[in-house]
């Protein structure tokens, strides 16, 4: 490098290494190149905070890049201007000295300008006999022709960033208004769930939050808040097709119980009869072999196939769901709450017994259903009492539709708990 291609600041001001970085970077501007000034200066605004430099830095060099004759920057058309700092304030919208000789400190430290200064420290421009510079002091242009790539590389980046933080905001906004919509409509609907738990969750995250969020900041919001909406819609899309796929069961089993009285739901005993009174249905009803082979000291008739299949088919469905419909049920547990299966099972016993359920026809709908279904069956006659004539009867007969696999519990079940609400009791 030739030592005339180096020039040092004018008086007090000291030499630094960034800008004897700059010059040498001027100086390998391939011949021919030229760059349209104003677009080089709108990517320069883009990827400002890459440079280190303020909005009133940039203020300042568009006023320098105003008095460059040309719209193209090139080493053929000169690449320093030269104006006073009184013009430079004109063009800067009235901007003190003060203030622009500090926001030039700034562009030449990030290496976006040159000083050239002449013996004296003026701005001037030497002129020959035919009128031509051949001589010019004041500020080189030069840097943002040597770095006009890599100002404009950093601007897309910065574009691209600012665009996927758009995009990642967005996504966040539309994932926040799905929550809070879906949560409200399953309030209102009285779908099962522990919604208070999961609307709190859904405020902690929106509200731990930053209001002015990175792209990285973002993402991780957007991921906690997309995997809190697909547990919601799979929650909501589960009792949806419980209730698509057993609503008929449901609605054929009240039309059952209602329309047929003299069926077989009239072989049990009826809840409201007087403490001695016979049936004459039971005695003329002969017995059912189980029942006689236990009568004659002999084994039980094993279970069949269908039992096994059914009660693999029909899956129990959690206690606190349980409790929610059936609420009654607690009342007859062990010391007047129930807090697991096994009182569920004993409230069952004592709901069976005070219902006119036969033993044997709760045996076989704990052989078919299973304890925990045949329980579950009995808290909800017991909700229904009201509606059911014949207990006894009425669990013989989904007892035998489950048999057939033509019965589910589950329209049963959530018909009562829209029908009873969330209750403050919880279980253990």
């Amino acid at each position: 490098m030739e030592s005339g291609n180096v020039t040092t600041p004018f008086g007090q001001r000291s030499m630094t290494f960034g800008m004897l970085a700059s010059q040498v970077m001027a100086g390998e501007i391939e011949p021919g190149r030229s760059v349209d000034k104003w677009k080089i200066y709108r990517a320069l605004c883009e990827a400002r905070a890459r440079f280190g430099i303020t909005d009133r830095a940039l203020a300042v060099l568009n006023a320098l890049l105003s008095f460059h004759p040309k719209v193209e920057l090139s080493q053929e058309s000169g690449l320093i201007v030269f104006p006073s700092n009184a013009q430079l304030s004109l063009r800067a919208h009235g901007m003190a000295e003060q203030t622009i000789r500090r926001h030039l400190s700034v562009l030449i430290e990030a290496g976006l300008l040159i000083r050239k200064d002449s013996p004296n420290g003026k701005r001037y421009a030497r002129k020959d006999r035919g009128g031509e510079i051949n001589a010019a002091f004041g500020f080189s242009l030069a840097p943002l022709l040597a770095r006009a790539d890599e100002i404009e590389r950093l601007a897309g980046e910065v574009e691209a960033e600012r665009l996927q933080l758009q995009r990642l905001r967005e996504q966040v906004t539309l994932c926040r208004r799905d929550i809070a919509k879906l949560v409200e409509a399953a309030i209102e609907e009285g779908t099962i769930g522990d919604w208070e738990t999961i609307h709190l969750q859904f405020r902690a995250i929106v509200d731990a939050a930053p209001r002015t969020p990175t792209a990285e900041q973002a993402a991780g919001t957007l991921g906690e808040l997309e995997f809190m909406r697909e547990n919601i819609v799979n929650h909501l899309e589960f009792q949806l097709k419980v209730q698509k796929t057993s609503a008929n069961d449901f609605q054929i089993e009240r039309h059952i119980q209602n329309s047929k009285p003299d069926s077989i739901t009239e072989l049990e005993p009826r809840f409201e009869k007087k403490q001695g009174e016979t049936s004459t249905a039971n005695k003329e009803q002969p017995a059912e072999p189980r029942d006689e082979a236990r009568m004659n000291g002999g084994p039980p008739r094993p279970s069949s196939g269908s039992h096994s299949n059914s009660r693999a088919e029909l899956k129990s469905f959690p206690l606190a769901l349980v409790l929610q419909a059936c609420p009654e049920i607690m009342a007859y547990g062990p010391g007047g709450t129930v807090g697991s299966w096994r009182d569920l099972m004993a409230a069952a016993v004592v709901t069976r017994s005070m219902l006119g359920v036969s033993p044997s026809a709760y045996q076989e709908a704990c052989d078919v259903l299973g304890p925990e279904n045949a329980a579950t069956v009995m808290a909800c006659v017991l909700e229904r009492g009201g509606h059911i004539n014949s207990a006894g009867g009425y669990l013989r007969d989904l007892t035998r539709r489950a048999e057939r696999g033509e019965f589910a519990i589950g329209p049963m079940l959530m018909a009562l708990a829209r029908a009873n609400g969330p209750v403050s009791r919880r279980t253990g």
